[in-house]
């Protein structure tokens, strides 16, 4: 099995860029919650619980990130409760609603993850390797966590496969 550096680095490869990086701080939390948003319906009620696509994936997903490492996983699993929470709010709601805000989120998100990928010059992760739409959401966690100054050891190791960050307007991280 892949560890978090193996993925962590597959996944920066394709994102060395700065400009890349901060579009996907907006782009991917917006997919990440459309896509919640769209798999919580249909809910069955099971013992008040209402257990929806959603929930399932949001639970495979968890624990895929926390069996990679308990830190980030349990930050991952955080992220992934409040995005189910917020999903099953909307699906609640009127289907335009629910359609609405996951279909808009969906296309807006793609759209500004597609332009961090034309200051990148090259094509998204996911197109190489599907597993990228489930590390994207785990990088962007880590690339928080980065510019916060936690887990050094981590950022070392990827830059020491993926080359170093360049570009944009951002100050350069330490």
């Amino acid at each position: 099995m892949k560890t978090l550096t193996d993925h962590l680095a597959q996944y920066a490869a394709y994102h060395r860029d700065r400009r890349n990086i901060a579009t996907h701080f907006i782009g991917v939390p917006m997919i990440m919650l459309a896509v919640t948003v769209l798999l919580s319906r249909p809910a069955l009620d099971v013992g008040g619980l209402p257990v929806s696509p959603a929930l399932l994936a949001a639970l495979a997903a968890g624990l895929f990130y926390l069996r990679l490492d308990a830190r980030f996983g349990l930050v991952m699993a955080t992220l992934l409760a409040l995005c189910v929470a917020a999903g099953q709010a909307l699906a609640a709601g009127p289907t335009a609603t629910w359609l609405g805000a996951g279909v808009g989120l969906f296309v807006v998100g793609w759209i500004i993850q597609f332009v961090g990928h034309w200051y990148e010059g090259r094509k998204p992760a996911f197109v190489d390797d599907l597993l990228g739409l489930v590390i994207g959401p785990l990088f962007v966690v880590a690339e928080a966590g980065f510019l916060l100054g936690l887990r050094p050891e981590v950022q070392q190791a990827i830059e020491a496969r993926s080359g170093p960050v360049r570009g944009g307007g951002h100050a350069a991280r330490a």
